[in-house]
């Protein structure tokens, strides 16, 4: 098998901006060379990594999989590359770091325990709370980077951000559903499903606004707090739902199994990111935490 880090480097750059164009000015090549990369590593790896929508590129599941495992090839490598001036650079001291719900509970953990390693000499305390809180917290100086859904940020005024994952959001049906043997599916086809309405770090008011542009609403029997609960729910065919990859798992906890498909109508991704405030200077510790997962996610540092 011969696989490039270009080729990585292209396909991430692919899958994050949604566009073979942007990933093309982003990487300062012609777009004809991405796709060629793109294809040829689809070639290497006998999968399709993405799909073609009406408004550009989307991942299948096989290029979710493949996505993780070429972040962390391409962080190892940067990693790798950076080490000399990072061991001549400052690594002690504390960092605050503020996490929401979602965020530390499906995303965090592989990382934290990785950048422990990386960096046994920065201190780490983490606070869980919900997005607007951390926020505030971040604004006053209370916490000094946080890794939250920048796509919920709201305070874009006082805080920077740094985007380092988009999550597609498709819809989970049970493995029996009707609806699978549909050849599209949109939300006008959702809207007549029983559905299990999700209500942790705001997804319900994050559903409403694709629900609402095409002037629908989802007939929820029930709501929850739980991503746990919406996946036994959905596998035991109660209702459907809409959720992002990055909480999907294929089973439920008494192993029912859930299927998921894409909708016709662009359902807009759950973006996973970084924020710190604009009015002070972003701390040594809280630095190299930003460019750990930067590196880490394949981003530059």
């Amino acid at each position: 098998m011969n696989i490039t880090l270009k080729q990585m480097d292209y396909f991430i750059a692919t899958a994050d901006s949604g566009q073979v164009s942007h990933a093309a000015v982003n990487m300062n090549i012609s777009q004809s060379a991405v796709t060629a990369a793109i294809k040829s590593l689809e070639r290497e790896l006998g999968v399709r990594l993405l799909e073609r929508t009406h408004s550009g590129v989307r991942l299948t599941m096989e290029g979710a999989h493949f996505l993780e495992h070429a972040r962390v090839i391409t962080g190892a490598v940067a990693a790798a590359v950076r080490s000399p001036s990072r061991e001549r650079a400052e690594l002690g001291g504390k960092v605050r770091i503020g996490m929401t719900y979602t965020v530390i509970g499906y995303f965090m953990s592989k990382y934290y325990a990785r950048f422990r390693k990386a960096y046994p000499q920065i201190s780490v305390e983490l606070r869980e709370l919900p997005r607007a809180g951390l926020e505030r917290q971040l604004a006053r100086g209370n916490v000094d980077i946080a890794l939250m859904l920048v796509s919920n940020l709201a305070n874009s005024e006082d805080l920077e951000h740094e985007l380092l994952l988009r999550s597609s959001r498709r819809l989970w049906l049970s493995a029996d559903h009707h609806l699978l043997s549909r050849n599209e599916i949109s939300l006008k086809d959702v809207a007549e499903e029983d559905y299990v309405m999700l209500t942790i770090d705001e997804a319900r008011k994050t559903a409403s606004r694709y629900w609402e542009a095409v002037g629908l609403s989802p007939r929820a029997v029930l709501t929850t707090s739980s991503v746990e609960a919406v996946r036994s729910l959905v596998a035991a065919g109660v209702g459907v739902t809409i959720l992002s990859d990055m909480v999907y798992r294929p089973w439920s906890l008494d192993g029912q199994r859930i299927e998921v498909r894409r909708l016709i109508e662009p359902i807009p991704s759950m973006d996973v990111g970084l924020a710190w405030a604009k009015a002070r200077p972003i701390t040594s510790p809280a630095e190299n935490f930003r460019a750990f997962m930067s590196v880490t996610m394949g981003g530059g540092g």
